[in-house]
């Protein structure tokens, strides 16, 4: 049976939201222990309050919980970045963590020269770190810039070589947050990949943060489910998913950007409008099983060269099950701004909570941008005719039949 190699006790985090406090140390400290604010209203927040947990060698652990739930706030106080304000935490072995872009990196060395400055900070010795040096070196594919400072690396650069040393580099303990969503979609699926192979081959322990639902159902054995820096829940990663994403489920139709500059995307798309519009059947007035749903977006196409350009539509299920993938036609589009769509029929989707994001890609092969999760929204229960009242299974519900018929010399009847 695995040994515990991580123990939480009681750990609470409490930080000062730009207060000076009254200048009198006594009456500060009266205040912090009161729970009262110091220097006025709203001037403090527990990141956490009271978390404890156990985590076993060799397990994989996913942290879910919205942003400001928490969860990088623990892994900065399980990496021993950030100090506890009560409370404590017990681990053994060696830690490497990528909880932002440029962890553990100094700007001015070389990637080289950081490869081995992360080796001897995690205590290996220069015979360790050679002995996995190609292996770094192969996997980040920063090779052609491995004598470059890597203050000059791209952040996608930055990471992959980041990921790749802490991967390599042997840890007891690997902390991932959501760093990885630097990176493009293949270098992702790397790295998923990676952390299930140094888990169950290596047997290493991995903590895992991600906005990625189907990532972290697919590589993690438990999930703690944390909330207003409180930890609410853990256990099976489906069954969390689940939960946390019917807490977050909105309808969330239409997001417009009228400023260029500010709007989601970078220098080759930028988005101006994503809008989900029902057209309901007769009478009808909200979405269900019987309405078509017609998916709309605008955006600003700026490539850097002349290239093809794909539009993705991925549509999936509240757990993070993907009900499909359609794709424009490989298409030369000219600078400026473009739209698209597509058409969702109507007597398609089952009733239940669903989500859309939209990938653009060049050349077939290269991601330019990921817009995850921009439209959500609910399909309701309509039924006639029936006698059935209980949950209809699936994600889909097709309006077509099953024929049956009776045959004089098969069932009798």
């Amino acid at each position: 049976m695995s040994s515990t190699i991580i123990k939480a006790e009681g750990l609470s985090k409490y930080y000062r939201l730009g207060a000076q406090g009254s200048g009198r140390f006594r009456e500060d400290w009266s205040n912090w222990w009161k729970g009262k604010s110091i220097g006025g209203d709203e001037a403090h927040i527990w990141a956490l309050k009271d978390v404890s947990f156990e985590i076993k060698e060799g397990e994989v652990v996913g942290f879910i919980g919205r942003n400001g739930a928490g969860k990088s706030t623990l892994l900065k106080i399980i990496s021993r970045i950030t100090q506890p304000t009560k409370g404590s935490v017990k681990g053994r072995g060696r830690i490497a963590s990528l909880l932002e872009v440029g962890t553990g990196f100094h700007g001015d060395l070389t990637g080289r020269e950081n490869i081995f400055l992360n080796g001897h900070i995690l205590g290996m010795t220069r015979a360790e770190i050679l002995s996995q040096f190609d292996a770094i070196v192969e996997f980040s594919g920063v090779e052609t810039f491995l004598d470059t400072p890597v203050k000059r690396y791209s952040s996608g650069m930055y990471v992959r070589l980041a990921f790749a040393v802490a991967a390599h580099l042997t840890p007891e303990i690997l902390i991932v947050d959501e760093v990885l969503a630097v990176g493009d979609a293949e270098f992702q699926q790397k790295c998923l990949r990676k952390m299930k192979e140094v888990s169950r081959a290596a047997g290493r322990t991995v903590l895992f943060v991600s906005h990625n639902m189907q990532a972290l159902r697919n590589l993690c054995q438990r999930a703690f489910f944390l909330e207003k820096g409180e930890l609410v829940a853990s256990g099976d990663p489906g069954l969390l998913i689940a939960q946390y994403l019917q807490k977050e489920s909105v309808q969330y139709l239409k997001q417009i950007f009228k400023d260029r500059d500010t709007a989601p995307g970078n220098d080759a798309v930028r988005i101006k409008r994503v809008e989900l519009l029902p057209e309901f059947p007769a009478g009808g007035s909200v979405i269900d099983i019987r309405t078509a749903l017609r998916v709309e977006l605008e955006f600003w196409y700026e490539p850097p060269a002349d290239t093809d350009l794909i539009v993705g539509i991925h549509l999936f299920s509240v757990a993070g099950d993907c009900i499909f993938d359609i794709a424009s036609p490989r298409t030369t589009l000219k600078r400026g701004l473009a739209r698209g769509g597509c058409l969702i029929p109507a007597n398609f989707l089952n009733d239940g909570d669903y989500y859309i994001s939209i990938v653009f890609v060049n050349n077939t092969t290269s991601r330019l941008f990921y817009f995850e999760g921009c439209l959500s929204f609910q399909v309701a229960d309509y039924r006639e005719n029936t006698s059935w009242y209980g949950k209809w299974i699936g994600h889909v519900r097709p309006d077509f039949r099953v024929s049956l018929e009776h045959e004089n010399q098969g069932i009798d009847g």
